[in-house]
């Protein structure tokens, strides 16, 4: 299986100023999400976040809202977002079938959200780089029990080329110029 822009959608879940203090690796999670929230809002995918309970964990990160040219804000009480009918039906009415997904705590929301996406026919993919627990063993058992049920791990790079899909076109060299350059401590190669 691989992604399509026109097919796909992403979706952030929780990364919220409140719970990000207490999350191993949070910070990097964050800044790859934003990265590819970026590459997304240029390539007109879709980018929808969540937030769990807010008013108890905090509204979602302002660095991260900012990186993004659009998006839509769902608040939850269920920790799956799928449990919550107006977020499914919503997502449904959209027609994408390929979710991009990445937040915290993977092992909780970001995993029941995972598992809720895969039982209702949606093909999963997990965005290892940007989901992140408090405790990073919590991240690998999440990444290889949504995995198990049927997600496809992949990186940001992945995504970002699979959705480009060519070298030879404008979108490629404003998404080169803008967005495919070494990034965090990462050096990126091509062409």
């Amino acid at each position: 299986m691989q992604l399509q822009r026109d097919k796909s959608l992403l979706l952030m879940v929780d990364f919220q100023a409140g719970l990000l203090p207490a999350i191993n690796g949070g910070q990097e999670a964050l800044t790859e999400a934003s990265w590819l929230g970026e590459m997304a809002s240029l390539l007109e995918v879709p980018v929808w976040l969540t937030e769990q309970n807010p008013e108890k964990l905090g509204a979602t990160e302002p660095a991260l809202l900012a990186s993004l040219t659009g998006y839509r804000l769902w608040q939850k009480r269920h920790f799956g977002a799928m449990a919550e009918a107006e977020f499914r039906e919503a997502l449904n009415a959209t027609e994408k079938t390929q979710i991009v997904l990445c937040g915290t705590e993977a092992h909780i929301c970001v995993l029941q959200t995972g598992l809720g996406l895969l039982e209702a026919g949606y093909e999963l993919y997990w965005f290892s780089e940007a989901c992140a627990s408090r405790r990073p063993q919590e991240v690998v058992l999440a990444r290889e029990r949504v995995c198990a049920s049927g997600a496809v791990a992949v990186s940001a790079d992945m995504v970002a080329y699979e959705w480009l899909h060519r070298c030879d076109t404008a979108l490629f060299k404003e998404a080169h110029r803008r967005f495919l350059k070494p990034r965090s401590s990462r050096s990126l190669q091509f062409f």
